[in-house]
């Protein structure tokens, strides 16, 4: 797991919208100015900047203000604790998975040898 625990909640809750994705992708390119990631979305600033407040919140972005602009930034190491989660998860189920297959394949040998 990565070296701290992002509260996968408020994560999971920023990812949950199109916008904010849309905003993180971006931001995987490199930082940029609130105002570029305002203008492909067509949605007045407050709104944009609540956006950023929820991304930020949930640590997936970092701002800062450099003189009468504000920079974001992604903050990668979230989402790496992110898909850390997630595959501890995948790995669970898949082998509930595995389990539940050679179960049902035991059961229809089972069923077979019975037939002789």
């Amino acid at each position: 797991m990565a070296k701290f625990d992002p509260d996968l909640n408020l994560i999971f809750q920023a990812l949950s919208d199109p916008t904010r994705r849309a905003m993180l992708a971006r931001l995987g390119k490199g930082a940029v100015p609130v105002s570029e990631l305002a203008r492909p979305t067509g949605l007045a600033l407050p709104t944009v900047m609540r956006h950023l407040s929820v991304l930020e919140e949930a640590q997936l972005i970092a701002t800062e203000k450099t003189g009468r602009t504000r920079l974001c930034r992604a903050r990668p190491d979230t989402l790496a604790a992110t898909a850390d989660w997630l595959e501890e998860q995948r790995a669970i189920w898949e082998g509930r998975a595995d389990r539940l297959e050679a179960y049902v394949m035991k059961l229809m040998e089972q069923g077979d040898a019975g037939k002789s």
